[in-house]
Order: structure tokens, then C-alpha cells, then sequence
């Protein structure tokens, strides 16, 4: 009888050792998800920068290629030999300057005897003139020694045009290039002597969306450049073709850069180029480094004042937005935030929805790179 009432308390006391360990055990983990639940969370640190209204210069962006706005390849007219190379590479040289001279001594002695031809048709014109209007010589003779002396200058005009293209002359003002012809070399008619090329002005060729053509003026300002975000050389458009190409729809657009002085632009190079748009005012925009996109949109997070323990915070909320355009380092906002909210610039990567921050703008993050923004660096 002792020995069952003793097993019997044993028992008992172990049902209750077992129940407080599983009500300690709740108690405990009750206790340590009420703590973190009620610790308050360190704000994080952020930039931020003001939603505004601007001044907005739209534009449209294309690729071009660079051309001098006059530019040939300087060819020989006639065939012979190379006698004379009167430039060097790179040289300027003025309208009208002797470049390369082929080898005319033959058509100079023939000119000689042409030019005495003349002088002697001359001669015999002057006196069938004075004998005829005398009364002593005929019509028929005065009109053969007029033929004679019409023939000989045509000749001498002639034989003086082919000594005129075995000069070749600087067609305009310019820059010549390197050589393509040696002296005592023998050329055929069209042989490139060289490149030549006018570099203070430069034409640039560029296409544009058929959507957008109607938006393409003459006159209108273009900005090119050879990097993107420094388009520093100015011009206006001179040509827009009057078709679509059917295989592209793309239209083609030609503009002049007129302060090319310094030769910064060359034939041939690769340009940005952006027609500029009439400018619009109260636009909204905000740093493209504020908009993040996800699968369900494009959002910001607003910073918003709130009370909270007889303190005011700074709460981050998730919002929304649809972008427009962009331009440099901003974007429109269509929707979605409004001029003098705060949006966060970065650090977004460390946010959720309620989050506590802190603005600390000692940084100006939109000068930074924008990978590193990305990362919150």
C-alpha cells in the first residue's frame, strides 16, 4: 500500500515538472517575441530631395555621322606624269593654290605655236578690216580671214584648258590629307591625289522616328556632341528628306554645326545629336536614382512626418508613379507624387513600407555613379 502511494506522488510530481517546463517554454517565447516586437527599429540613413515643378527641354535623340560641309576627294582631270606635289599632310590651304602639277611641256610648245597663229590672225583681220571698209577687198576674203582667226583662238582656248587640268587647284578653302601620289608617278584621269576637306563647319547626318518627323523644322536647334551628356557644339537643321524609308521608317535629317574652329569634329566620326523640342513649363520630376522598378511598377518611397511617442519621425511610404520622359539625371512623374513631397534619393535597398529614416544629404547622390547608387554606397 506505502510502496503505490509513493509511486503515485512520484507520478504526480513528474506530470507537474513536465507541465511547468511546457509553460516555461511558451512563457519564454512569449516574452522574447513581445521584446523584439516592441524594440524600436534604428532609422535608417537616407538622402532625399524634394519633389519639383521645372522647366522641361524636350528633345529627340539620335546617332549621327559627322561630314565637313564641304569635303571631296581630290582627283586629277587628265592622265600624265606626276611633275610637281605642292602640299604636305594636314596643310590649310586657300581657295585657288596649285596642289599637284602634271607634266604639260608639250601642250605648253604646242600653245606657243597656237598663240603665233593667233597673232598672225590678228594682223591679217586688221588689215582685210582697212581694205574692206576702203572699198579694196571682197566679202568672201574678209569673212574666210575672219574664220581662220576664230579657228587659231579656239584652238589657243583649247590647248589652254588642257594645261589648266594638269594643274589641279584647291577647289575651296580647307584642310588636305596625306598623299596618295608620288612625283614622276604616271596617273590615269580620276586618280585620287588626296583627301581635302573645310573643317570649320561640319554637316551632320542623322535619323529620326517617322512618329516623330512632323516634329523636325528647319531652322530648329541641334545639339551634338561625342559623348552624350556633354553636347556642346550647337547648329540648326538644313535638311529633312521628304519620304520615309520604307525599309527603316526612319526619316533622314542633315544638320550644320557652324563653330567647329577648333577642329574638335571630324569627317566620319560618331555623334550624339539631340533635336531640341519647344520647352514646357511645370513639369514634375524627380532623379532617376528615386525611381525603382519591380514587376508590379514603378514606385518611390515618400518620407512623411509622424507622431509617434510624443516624437515626430520621418516614415517612409511606398507610392506608385508613372514616369515619362527622361532627360540627363531626372525623370518625369506623371502620377503619383506631387511638388514638395520628399522622396528618398538612395538607400533604398535598407527600406520597407513604415520604416524610420533619417536624411542626411552631405552627398550629392546625383552626381554619383548610378550602379553605386543602386547598392546604397
Amino acid at each position: 500500500m506505502k510502496r503505490r502511494i509513493v509511486i503515485s506522488i512520484v507520478f504526480i510530481l513528474a506530470i507537474g515538472l513536465c507541465a511547468g517546463l511546457v509553460w516555461f517554454n511558451f512563457f519564454r517565447a512569449k516574452m522574447i517575441a513581445n521584446f523584439f516586437a516592441n524594440m524600436p527599429q534604428p532609422a535608417q540613413t537616407v538622402s532625399a530631395i524634394k519633389v519639383e515643378a521645372r522647366t522641361w527641354t524636350p528633345g529627340i535623340d539620335a546617332i549621327g555621322t559627322a561630314k565637313a560641309a564641304n569635303g571631296v576627294e581630290l582627283a586629277v582631270e587628265t592622265s600624265g606624269i606626276i611633275k610637281q606635289i605642292n602640299f604636305k599632310p594636314n596643310q590649310y590651304v586657300t581657295e585657288g593654290t596649285l596642289l599637284a602639277q602634271i607634266d604639260d611641256a608639250v601642250d605648253r610648245a604646242d600653245l606657243q605655236d597656237v598663240q603665233a597663229a593667233v597673232k598672225l590672225g590678228e594682223a591679217a583681220y586688221e588689215r582685210a578690216k582697212t581694205l574692206t571698209a576702203r572699198g579694196y577687198g571682197t566679202e568672201a576674203s574678209y569673212d574666210e580671214i575672219v574664220a581662220k582667226l576664230a579657228t587659231a583662238r579656239s584652238r589657243q582656248n583649247r590647248l589652254q584648258a588642257i594645261i589648266n587640268q594638269k594643274g589641279l587647284k584647291a577647289p575651296f578653302s580647307g584642310v588636305i590629307g596625306i598623299p596618295r601620289i608620288d612625283v614622276g608617278q604616271y596617273v590615269q584621269t580620276g586618280t585620287t591625289v588626296a583627301s581635302f576637306q573645310d573643317l570649320d563647319s561640319m554637316k551632320v547626318d542623322f535619323t529620326v522616328p517617322e512618329q516623330m518627323a512632323d516634329k523636325i523644322k528647319l531652322g530648329q536647334e541641334v545639339r551634338v556632341g561625342v559623348n552624350e551628356k556633354t553636347l556642346k557644339f550647337v547648329g540648326h537643321v538644313i535638311g529633312k528628306d521628304p519620304r520615309v524609308d520604307p525599309q527603316t521608317r526612319l526619316v533622314a535629317v542633315q544638320a550644320l554645326i557652324e563653330n567647329n574652329k577648333d577642329r574638335a569634329l571630324l569627317p566620319g566620326q560618331f555623334l550624339h545629336v539631340r533635336a531640341v523640342l519647344p520647352t514646357e513649363d511645370n513639369v514634375v520630376t524627380v532623379p532617376q536614382t528615386a525611381v525603382i522598378t519591380s514587376l508590379y511598377g514603378n514606385y518611390v518611397f515618400t518620407i512623411e512626418p509622424t507622431e509617434k511617442d510624443g516624437k515626430t519621425i520621418d516614415i517612409v511610404k511606398q507610392v506608385f508613379v508613372k514616369s515619362g520622359r527622361r532627360e540627363g539625371d531626372v525623370i518625369e512623374i506623371l502620377s503619383g507624387v506631387t511638388p514638395g513631397q520628399q522622396v528618398v534619393m538612395s538607400g533604398q535597398n535598407k527600406l520597407q513600407a513604415g520604416a524610420a529614416v533619417k536624411i542626411d544629404n552631405s552627398i550629392d547622390v546625383t552626381k554619383l555613379d548610378a550602379s553605386k547608387l543602386a547598392n546604397g554606397q
